[in-house]
């Protein structure tokens, strides 16, 4: 594996950069239990205090970041919440706890946004991404194939090679789509355990040639179109700048 040939020095900055970024991240699984049926029914509905952590730990990201950061940031909890009414409210492609679209969620989706643009822009790590895409690639591909034999998860099976076939013409993505894929997995792990979501067990409740592990393993698949999505609009926003550099990039 070419993770192997990375120095020793190089290697123990990109876990550092990870755990910093990523690895931190994590954290929140363990917040999550706060909203967990369990802590509803035996203690406390204590959702609210998870938005506002959640709200806390965004701004102190918000103002630690660099201004196209910040810019996308704000789209990504935008989008998100568009996101998250149209697929959980509308199309029951989930159900969240209460049955409603708890703060911490979009917010969630654009610190987790953040925090993996940054883990994929540090020097380090572009300098040694075919050798972390390749470890991440196997990851996946190993995940979803366990949830395939193990949780008949057709549907994130699916989902999964999905993200493969899009990123196959888009390299430059490939590294921050492939830690976002593990991340979300995590997540979702984390969150279906403790109830504060659940996942039919075919695609949206609908597509019964679709059977889906509460969560499908491939959901990082959506966090694709958020991003394409967010991107989009920042080169609208900034056209001006965006043809320019293209121009640029000719020469």
């Amino acid at each position: 594996m070419q993770i192997l040939q990375i120095p020793k020095q190089d290697l123990k900055e990109i876990i550092s950069i990870f755990n910093r970024e990523i690895g931190r991240f994590v954290f929140f699984v363990f917040v999550l239990f706060f909203d967990s049926i369990y802590f509803a029914e035996n203690i406390s509905d204590s959702q609210i205090w998870i938005n506002i952590l959640m709200l806390a730990g965004f701004f102190k990201m918000y103002f630690r970041s660099t201004p196209r950061v910040k810019e996308l940031m704000i789209y990504a909890v935008i989008l998100g919440f568009l996101g998250e009414y149209f697929f959980s409210r509308f199309l029951g492609m989930y159900t969240y706890r209460l049955e409603n679209v708890p703060l911490y969620v979009p917010i969630g989706h654009a610190a987790l946004y953040g925090r993996i643009f940054m883990f994929s822009k540090a020097s380090v790590v572009r300098k040694h991404h075919k050798a972390i895409e390749q470890l991440f690639a196997i990851t996946i591909g190993l995940f979803a194939t366990i949830y395939l034999a193990f949780f008949t998860d057709v549907f994130g099976f699916v989902m999964t090679v999905c993200v493969f076939l899009l990123l196959l013409k888009r390299p430059k993505d490939r590294l921050f789509f492939y830690a976002m894929y593990i991340l979300v997995a995590i997540l979702e792990i984390g969150g279906t355990a403790f109830g504060c979501w659940k996942w039919p067990e075919t695609a949206f409740g609908v597509f019964d040639f679709l059977p889906s592990n509460n969560p499908p393993s491939g959901i990082s698949l959506f966090y694709f179109l958020l991003d394409v999505s967010c991107f989009f609009i920042y080169i609208q926003v900034h056209k001006k700048a965006w043809n320019r550099l293209k121009r640029s990039r000719k020469n």
